[in-house]
């Protein structure tokens, strides 16, 4: 395995784990995509589109300052549309997150009114977002009696390690 800094290693792992999942869920029936649970975002399929539009969110803002241009009525993604997504927003995070200084805000709609938000705090949202969903599709698989993916770096590790 190639040596990587510590911020490479964690959204190289992100993304991973988000295409390991969404390939895992790719093979699920419609019925079983639509499953949900207590507690939980939503059903799979829901929980997906959200993790995805939200990463376009957060690599925009990161990435250019903006929020993303995806309408809010905009039609539901497929699973390509978002594998190819996820593909996107994570390779530019990988490239950005190292390039990221404390000082390097962005001004974001908080509650109504505008703050600058630290770019490194948006960079926390992006892993701590996802793996928060990630756990909830994982909880609704186990639910329907389906193997969630064990997405956990040590997997990470040796997967990377071939």
């Amino acid at each position: 395995m190639k040596p990587m800094d510590t911020l490479t290693t964690l959204f190289s792992h992100h993304l991973w784990a988000n295409l390991c999942l969404l390939e895992r869920c790719a093979a699920l029936p419609p019925e079983q995509l639509d499953a949900a649970i207590p507690g939980s975002y939503g059903s799979i399929y829901a929980t997906l589109q959200h993790i995805v539009t939200s990463e376009q969110s957060y690599f925009s803002r990161i990435s250019t300052g903006q929020p993303s241009g995806r309408p809010a009525d905009a039609p539901p993604m497929t699973m390509a549309e978002m594998a190819e997504s996820l593909r996107t927003t994570g390779t530019g995070l990988i490239e950005w997150a190292p390039k990221v200084q404390a000082e390097d805000t962005v001004q974001v709609n908080w509650e109504g009114s505008p703050r600058d938000v630290p770019k490194t705090i948006i960079l926390t949202q992006v892993i701590n977002h996802a793996t928060e969903h990630r756990e909830q599709i994982k909880a609704i698989m186990t639910d329907l009696g389906i193997e969630p993916p064990d997405l956990q770096a040590w997997v990470y590790f040796e997967h990377m390690d071939q």
